[in-house]
Parts: structure tokens; C-alpha cells; sequence
């Protein structure tokens, strides 16, 4: 039994702790926090990373332009050669005696040629003194020209025969990188057809060709201010992500749609000072796209996507969440461009959607990417 002296004290400290138990449940509780950023409209360029294929910038294949048996092959497989540098050497001895049996028939027409002038001379006086016929004055002007005629066709022939002489030294057409020998010492080329000897490649610059759609061409035409987009800088993506050290700039666009694919056929040209990329490498181009104006960059996580539609969650000014749907243009890295729906300065949920009640204020927190 608790005695009058001691009921005092604790009747008091049981006022107290009812009295702190009412507080506690009268006091609010704290509001959910999500994490929020502030929209900002911003004017975007953003690029597009298109599959493609290198091709050498001049290509040049190497053939026999006459038959016969090569002797020699003087470059190295995989090296640089000049233009008109020696490439092979196919045995010119039948060309030579030929073009030697040309300059003969060259030397009699000539002969030929100067004994009809001196006749017809000789003949032309003795008419003018009516000593021959008329007759006798044409026959030697006709024979004349003719050996004249003669003389023609013995230097065509005697130029067709220097040519073949030239052509059993085959040189390169062009400067590049040669590649491997179709054909060895020994192995006769020519003799049906112009028989492929190598193939050069120029490497320095090189070109890039890839595809784009046909809609998004025309918003690269528009970037460009010019009809044909060229001059636009690109980029080569490497293996492993990374930029190519040389940026390149597009050329072309081919002049129709592909109605397979509804694509259109693009070109750049790369520099290439250390050869590293080679003719045939699939490669990767970054492309820029049209200038979008006014857009909004958000994080992908804060759109939700249904059958409906592309939502945000958007604070008002008491931070009460609502559902608004947008549009979203694209994806740009691991954003979505979102072009309608969001207005500058407004506050959207990227994190903590979980913690969202329906018309409840939440704190808001600057989200940390």
C-alpha cells in the first residue's frame, strides 16, 4: 500500500508523461522525401551513332595489258609504292623485235614515199610541156599520196609497237599501298584477257560510308544550311568506345531512298596519316542531327511508359505530386529528350516514386546522378 506521503510525486509524473504522449501524437508526421530535379529548357544537338564500312579513297587494280611471261617483280606485298614506279616486268623481247620490224616498215614506206614525190615531180614537168597525157600526171599524184598514206600507217604501227614495249614494264597507275601479287615469276598473264596483277589502295584520307533514314537526312540538310550537308564534322568511334584522334567531315548524300530500306546512302572522308584504319573495317560514325530548340533533358527513369502514353510526376507549388503525360522525341545517351508536357523551372520526381500518396505534399531533394 502506497502511502499519502509518496502519492504526490507520482501522480504528477504520471500527468507529465500523458501529457508528452498527447504532443507526440498531435505532432505531424515528416514528409516523404523524393528526389527531384528542376526542368530547364535547353537547345540540343544531339548525334547519332551509325553503322558503316572504310573504303579506300582511290583504288587501283593493277593489270597485264599485254601477254607474255613475267620475269621480274619488284616491289614489296603490303608497301608504299609511287606513281609509275615498276611494279613487274614481263619479258619484253617479242615487243622489241616487233617494234624493231615497225621501224623497218616505217624506213621502205619512206623509200617509197620519196621515190612517188620525185616521179610525180618529174612527171607533172613533162605534162606542163604536153609531153605525157593528162592521164600520166594523175596516175603519179594518186601514187604519191598514196605512198604518203603508207608512210601514216607504218608510224601507227611503229607507235603501237613502242606502246606494247612500254606496257611489258607494268608501273603503278596511282600512289598508295599495294597489297599481295596475284601472280609470280614464271606465270604467263595476258593472253586472253588483262590478267589482275595487285591492287592499290590510297589510304590517306580514307572513306567512311554508312546509311541514314530518309526523314533524318533531311533534318541533317537543314543543320548543314546547304543542299547536300557537306562539310558537317563527324567522328569515328573506335573499338572499346573511344574517339578516333582525326575527326572527319561528310561529303555526300546519294540522290535516292533506298525503297527496301527507306535509307539513304552517306559518305565521309576520314584522315588517315598512320594508316591505322584499312579498306573493309566495320566502324561506327557519329553523326550530328537536327538542332532541337526548347527541349527538356531528363533522366529515362523519371518517364513511366504505358499503352497510353509517356508520364511524369510534377510537384506544384505546395511540392503536391501530379501526373502529367509529355512527349518524348528521343533517347540521347541515357536520357529521354522530352519536347511537350514540362514547362522551365517546374520540379519532376526522378526517385522515390514509391513514396508518392495521392495529394500529399512530399520534400523534395535535389537528385545526385
Amino acid at each position: 500500500m502506497i502511502s499519502l506521503s509518496c502519492r504526490g510525486p507520482l501522480l504528477l509524473a504520471a500527468l507529465l508523461l500523458a501529457g508528452c504522449n498527447q504532443d507526440a501524437a498531435l505532432a505531424p508526421s515528416p514528409l516523404p522525401e523524393v528526389a527531384v530535379l528542376t526542368a530547364e529548357a535547353e537547345t540540343i544537338t544531339p548525334d547519332a551513332v551509325l553503322p558503316g564500312r572504310l573504303e579506300a579513297w582511290r583504288e587501283a587494280e593493277v593489270r597485264a595489258q599485254v601477254a607474255g611471261v613475267v620475269q621480274q617483280r619488284q616491289f614489296i606485298e603490303g608497301s608504299d609504292v609511287e606513281a609509275g614506279q615498276v611494279l613487274f616486268v614481263i619479258d619484253p623481247a617479242p615487243y622489241r623485235a616487233s617494234y624493231a620490224r615497225a621501224e623497218a616498215e616505217l624506213a621502205r614506206a619512206e623509200a617509197q614515199a620519196l621515190q612517188a614525190r620525185s616521179q610525180r615531180l618529174r612527171i607533172e614537168k613533162l605534162y606542163s610541156e604536153k609531153l605525157v597525157s593528162e592521164q600520166s600526171a594523175v596516175d603519179a599524184r594518186a601514187m604519191a599520196q598514196q605512198a604518203e598514206a603508207e608512210v601514216a600507217a607504218a608510224k601507227a604501227t611503229r607507235e603501237a609497237a613502242r606502246i606494247d614495249v612500254d606496257h611489258a614494264t607494268v608501273k603503278a597507275p596511282i600512289a598508295g599501298r599495294i597489297g599481295r601479287a596475284f601472280v609470280t615469276e614464271g606465270a604467263l598473264v595476258g593472253e586472253d584477257e588483262a590478267t589482275p596483277m595487285a591492287v592499290i589502295q590510297q589510304l590517306d584520307p580514307i572513306y567512311a560510308t554508312f546509311s541514314q533514314s530518309a526523314n533524318e537526312l533531311l533534318a541533317l540538310r537543314r543543320l548543314a544550311g546547304a543542299e547536300q550537308a557537306a562539310g558537317l564534322p563527324v567522328q569515328l568511334i573506335l573499338d572499346g568506345g573511344h574517339d578516333y584522334a582525326h575527326p572527319g567531315r561528310l561529303l555526300f548524300a546519294g540522290a535516292s531512298v533506298d525503297p527496301q530500306t527507306a535509307r539513304v546512302t552517306l559518305r565521309a572522308e576520314l584522315p588517315n596519316p598512320d594508316r591505322l584504319l584499312l579498306p573493309g573495317m566495320p566502324v561506327r560514325m557519329r553523326v550530328p542531327q537536327a538542332r532541337l530548340e526548347g527541349v527538356f533533358r531528363v533522366p529515362q527513369q523519371a518517364v513511366t511508359r504505358d499503352e497510353h502514353g509517356d508520364f511524369m510526376k510534377v510537384l506544384d507549388a505546395q511540392h503536391i505530386v501530379h501526373t502529367r503525360q509529355v512527349r518524348v522525341l528521343q533517347a540521347l545517351d541515357n536520357d529521354w529528350l522530352i519536347s511537350e508536357g514540362l514547362q522551365t523551372g517546374e520540379l519532376f520526381v526522378v526517385e522515390g516514386f514509391q513514396k508518392i500518396r495521392p495529394e500529399q505534399p512530399v520534400n523534395p531533394v535535389t537528385w545526385q546522378r
